[in-house]
Order: structure tokens, then sequence, then C-alpha cells
């Protein structure tokens, strides 16, 4: 049994690594948007805190995210501390694969964030 979340914005937040390049990250509009919209951005990791904003700044879940029409914007500090530990655990263990975060809800700003649903790939090198 586990706690309901409330619903928030639908983000999605992952990584996979490339055997040539080595961990990629990538963020974009989550939840069933993500496979309808490919709005995504990629960088490799490790991240810094101005390429993580910079990535989701290129996307149009930035636009979502700032508020529209009266809404109040969404907490995209949370949004990226999750990015910068997700690239921080890619570079660290090297079995993990592929990791997903989606949707990852994110509240009103302050409010921070909460993974849905995470999966992980493990394969060892």
């Amino acid at each position: 049994v586990q706690k309901m979340v409330p619903v928030g914005r639908e983000v999605i937040v992952g990584a996979v690594r490339d055997p040539q390049f080595g961990p990629l990250m990538m963020f974009g509009l989550g939840g069933i948007y993500v496979d309808f919209l490919r709005d995504v951005s990629y960088r490799l990791c490790p991240l810094t805190r101005a390429e993580a904003a910079g990535m989701i700044e290129e996307t149009r879940a930035y636009i979502l995210l700032r508020g529209v029409r009266g809404e109040p914007p969404s907490d995209i500090d949370s949004v990226i501390d999750v990015m910068l530990r997700v690239s921080q655990v890619m570079m660290q263990f090297r079995d993990i694969y592929e990791m997903e975060i989606n949707p990852l809800f994110v509240y009103e700003s302050g409010e921070g964030c909460i993974g849905v649903d995470i999966r992980i790939t493990i394969r060892r090198i």
C-alpha cells in the first residue's frame, strides 16, 4: 500500500548509458505526452545546475512550468535537483544502464516534486 499523491505537472527525467559517450541525460514533458510530442532535451553527464536549467528551458515544458494564464509557477528548482541527483547516480554506479522517472509530478514553487514511476535497468560491465 502506498500513499496517493496529488497530480502535478508531468515531466520526465531519464538517463541512458551510451557505449561511446557514457551517461546521457534526458528531460521533457512526461506522462503520455513524451511519446506524442517528443519534446525532449539531452546532455552528457555529469550535469551542472546551469546545464540542467538549460535543458528545461529548451523544451515546451518550460512554458508550462513557468505558469501560464494565471497559473502559479512550478518548482523548477526541485526538478533541477532531481536531474543533478540522477546525473550523479549515473556517474557513480556504472552498472546502471538506464534510469527513468516518468512521470515526475512537479508542484507549485516551493512545494517540490515527486517521482511517481521510476525504472532502473542494470547491466553488468
